[in-house]
C-alpha cells in the first residue's frame, strides 16, 4: 500500500487552524536574543539618607533666624564652605522684607570641591528650607507666597545638577520659648531670694537634612562621617550667633555687635531699613 504523506503547506494550514496564536512559535527571523547589561554603578540605587540635630540656644529666635537666613555669609563660618553667593531674592513679604531665593554654594575638602545651586524658601522667623536638583519644597504655598512659584533652579541650569547628589533638602526650624525661673524655695540663700534669675530668651533649633547620592560608592563612604555633619553645622551657627551677640570677647570668631531686625534680609524696594 502506498503511503501518502501530507505536504508541508497542508500541515502549516492545519497548525494555524488548531493551535492558538499565543502558543505558536515565532518565525526564526523574528526571534532576537540580546544579552541584558547594566552598569556596575547601577546594580542598586542608593537610598535617601537623613540627618537631624536639635539644640536649645539661649538667644531669641529672631537673632538666630537672621544668622541662618544670611546665606551670603556662610563661607565665613561654616566648615568646608568655600564660597556662598545669593543669586536671586524674593519679592517683599507682608513686612516689606526681601529674602534669599536662589543661592550658589561651593563646598569641598582638600582638592575636592562641589558646587550646589539651591532654591531657598524662607518662612520669616520660623523656617529656612533649601532644595537642590529636582527636589521640591515641602512648605505650603501660603507660607512662601513672597517666593516665585518656579521649580528648582536645577531644571533650567546644567551647572546646578550635581553629579554627586540626586536629592538634597536642608531645613532649619526654629521655635522660641522664654525661660522663666521657678519659685524661690524656702531654703534658698537670702541673696538668691532678693535677686532671682531674670527671664531670658531661648530657642529650639532643629536641623534636618535629606540627601541621596547618585553613586552607591559615595553613599557607603558617607555612612562613617555623615552622622556628625548636622551637629557640626548647628555648632557652627551657635558660635556665629554667640560671637555676634557677645562680641569678640566670646573667643569664637565672627563679627562683633548685635543683630538688628533687618540683619540677614533686605528691605523691599523703596523701603527704608
Amino acid at each position: 500500500m502506498k503511503t501518502v504523506r501530507p505536504s508541508s503547506a497542508f500541515l502549516t494550514r492545519i497548525q494555524q487552524q488548531t493551535i492558538p496564536s499565543a502558543y505558536r512559535a515565532a518565525p526564526a527571523s523574528r526571534v532576537h536574543s540580546k544579552p541584558q547589561t547594566r552598569p556596575f554603578s547601577n546594580l542598586f540605587t542608593p537610598s535617601t539618607q537623613s540627618l537631624t540635630a536639635t539644640r536649645t540656644l539661649p538667644y531669641s529666635s529672631s537673632t538666630i533666624y537672621a544668622v541662618i537666613s544670611d546665606i551670603a555669609s556662610y563661607s565665613s563660618f561654616i566648615p568646608y564652605c568655600h564660597s556662598s553667593t545669593v543669586t536671586k531674592h524674593s519679592s517683599p513679604d507682608k513686612d516689606g522684607n526681601v529674602w534669599p531665593e536662589e543661592a550658589a554654594l561651593v563646598v569641598g575638602w582638600e582638592n575636592i570641591s562641589e558646587k550646589f545651586t539651591s532654591r531657598v524658601y524662607c518662612v520669616p522667623g520660623k523656617i529656612v528650607e533649601a532644595v537642590s536638583g529636582q527636589t521640591q519644597t515641602t512648605l505650603r504655598g501660603d507660607d512662601i507666597a513672597h517666593h516665585s512659584p518656579s521649580s528648582s533652579p536645577a531644571s533650567s541650569s546644567e551647572e546646578s545638577n550635581s553629579p554627586i547628589l540626586t536629592h538634597l533638602l536642608t531645613r532649619w526650624t526654629l521655635r522660641q520659648f522664654p525661660y522663666k525661673p521657678g519659685p524661690i524655695s524656702a531654703d534658698a540663700h537670702p541673696l538668691d531670694a532678693e535677686s532671682p534669675l531674670p527671664p531670658r530668651d531661648q530657642t529650639d533649633v532643629n536641623l534636618a537634612i535629606e540627601y541621596q547620592f547618585a553613586n552607591p560608592v559615595y553613599a557607603a563612604m558617607s555612612a562613617a562621617v555623615a552622622p556628625k555633619v548636622a551637629g557640626l553645622m548647628i555648632e557652627a551657627f551657635e558660635k556665629r550667633v554667640r560671637a555676634i551677640v557677645e562680641g569678640p570677647s566670646a573667643g569664637l570668631g565672627g563679627t562683633s555687635g548685635r543683630v538688628g531686625k533687618s540683619e540677614g534680609v533686605l528691605r523691599g524696594r523703596g523701603e527704608s531699613p
